[in-house]
């Protein structure tokens, strides 16, 4: 990775809600493209800073062991879509009988394009939270239940499930480093004023740049309102001294914090938006 942000600049077209508004994404670069492209439809300018590098585990065998008894599941879940991108079987071949799950729609989404369909998703929370509210997963019983994920990642949801009966299996599929490379690129969109907001969907990622800024890259963004896409996300934020903004989750909740915090005649972005 280099130490350069990456814009992404829209075909001509009509202003848009976010028309002037610089937004940085701090998404791992492939899903980061994707949000990227949606604030550029609405007119925004999306500098794209990954936070977090995503890699194939260090050893992929334990993974591989599930690929090839994956009929002897009753229930995946796939806590994001990293773990799709990495952990979903190569050739397709997903078991028909074997019930899946996301915390929430971009995971959805993710599986539908890898082929596996019929995702059960929360109605309320993204999160791990909301999926121990469906009742899909309140009696676990005796089943046998997969959860693909990254390397250390959170134990709440698979001790819920053990709770509830049922025997559980942890996947590591990709591990989270940080970037290799600063962000001088993104300090100096900070310093030139062309970085109005900040996304932020991960609290790994929140302590990734923070540590790349530097006191002066810190000092700066700490100015701009950072948009959560989860509470626990807001809290690190805020650790941080950021002045963060929850949304309700996910791409869809983060567009509409923008969107309304950007809205015309908004007082609390008055100069904000470039001529």
């Amino acid at each position: 990775m280099t130490t350069d942000i990456h814009p992404l600049v829209p075909p001509s077209r009509e202003a848009g809600p976010l028309d002037g508004i610089g937004v940085i994404v701090t998404r791992p670069q492939r899903p980061a493209a994707v949000f990227a492209s949606r604030i550029a439809a609405l007119g925004g300018s999306p500098l794209i800073w990954p936070a977090i590098v995503i890699l194939p585990p260090d050893d992929g065998t334990q993974l591989a062991d599930v690929h090839a008894r994956l009929d002897r599941y009753d229930i995946a879940i796939f806590v994001s879509a990293n773990a799709v991108e990495f952990g979903a079987r190569p050739g397709g071949g997903w078991p028909p009988t074997l019930r899946t799950f996301a915390p929430g729609p971009g995971t959805a989404e993710a599986l539908a394009a890898a082929g596996i369909a019929d995702t059960r998703i929360p109605l309320k929370s993204w999160d791990s939270e909301g999926l121990l509210e469906l009742a899909d997963l309140a009696d676990v019983q005796g089943k046998r239940v997969v959860i693909f994920r990254g390397e250390g990642g959170r134990e709440f949801l698979g001790n819920a499930l053990r709770m509830r009966g049922a025997t559980v299996d942890h996947v590591p599929c990709y591990r989270r480093v940080a970037p290799s490379s600063g962000a001088e690129g993104l300090v100096e969109a900070l310093r030139e004023a062309r970085a109005h907001a900040l996304t932020l969907t991960s609290a790994e990622g929140v302590n990734n740049l923070m540590a790349a800024l530097g006191d002066e890259g810190r000092d700066m963004i700490a100015k701009l309102p950072a948009f959560a896409a989860h509470p626990r996300i807001a809290e690190r934020a805020r650790v941080h001294g950021l002045a963060a903004v929850e949304t309700s989750g996910g791409d869809g909740g983060l567009l509409a914090g923008l969107l309304d915090y950007f809205a015309p005649g908004n007082a609390r972005v008055a100069g904000t938006r470039r001529s």
